[in-house]
């Protein structure tokens, strides 16, 4: 379910993806490559089955955030984040995608 609401998504997001829902700072309906990193997170929790996908999400950005010392480098080198990124082109992505190919993506 998609929710617009400029209060919920933090300052420096278009969006985030809180399972079920992802929320959308400002109306992005019409931007499909955010839908669908969205939707790539959406797949990410229900595989981990939520509450691990946010601990596991959580430790591997405090690790890479001391690896780097950068927010936004550590950011966009978690796993789930380098999936979502790397994917989100791809309208067809989550019809094939396999099963935690998330792993796929966690390589320093």
């Amino acid at each position: 379910m998609v929710v617009t609401s400029k209060y919920l998504v933090p300052k420096g997001y278009t969006a985030i993806t809180l399972f079920p829902f992802i929320l959308l700072r400002d109306k992005q309906f019409n931007n499909p490559e955010l839908l669908n990193h969205e939707r790539i997170h959406l797949r990410q929790q229900a595989e981990l089955l939520i509450i691990p996908f946010y601990i596991w999400y959580s430790i591997e950005y405090l690790i890479r955030l001391i690896y780097y010392k950068n927010k936004q480098k550590a950011y966009r080198n978690i796993c789930f984040e380098r999936e979502a990124y790397a994917c989100e082109g791809n309208p067809a992505y989550l019809k094939h995608r396999q099963p935690w190919r998330f792993l796929k993506y966690i390589k320093h």
